[in-house]
């Protein structure tokens, strides 16, 4: 089975930077597209940026400009690089891995905390 787990998430000012990573094991293939969603307390969760296997991406309009999304195929490994970070961009950070017949995998989160 396929098995996601990120990392890199921690507290933060505001202005500063983090990295996230999520690291696949088990079989994932470099046609998956893979993506960070977060999730903030009372809120839904919602779609931070998606990258293709091909490499295109997109972003959610509230990080455009802030944020890039990379991939290592080799490595089954997603990345979110988190720049100008607010206070607004506090929550808890699933990867998700797209899998066939709109089946999705999901990582267990990790907590970004931005303070002012």
């Amino acid at each position: 089975q396929v098995q996601l787990v990120e990392s890199g998430g921690g507290l933060v000012q505001a202005g500063g930077s983090l990295r996230l990573s999520c690291s696949a094991s088990g079989s994932i293939f470099s046609t998956n597209a893979m993506g960070w969603y977060r999730q903030a307390p009372g809120k839904q969760r919602e779609l931070v940026a998606v990258i293709s296997s091909g490499g295109s991406t997109n972003y959610g309009d509230s990080v455009k400009g802030r944020f890039t999304i990379s991939r290592d195929n080799a490595k089954n490994t997603v990345y979110l690089q988190m720049n100008s970070l607010k206070p607004e961009d506090t929550a808890l950070y699933y990867c998700k891995v797209f899998g066939p017949l709109t089946y999705a995998y999901w990582g267990q989160g990790t907590q970004v905390t931005v303070s002012s």
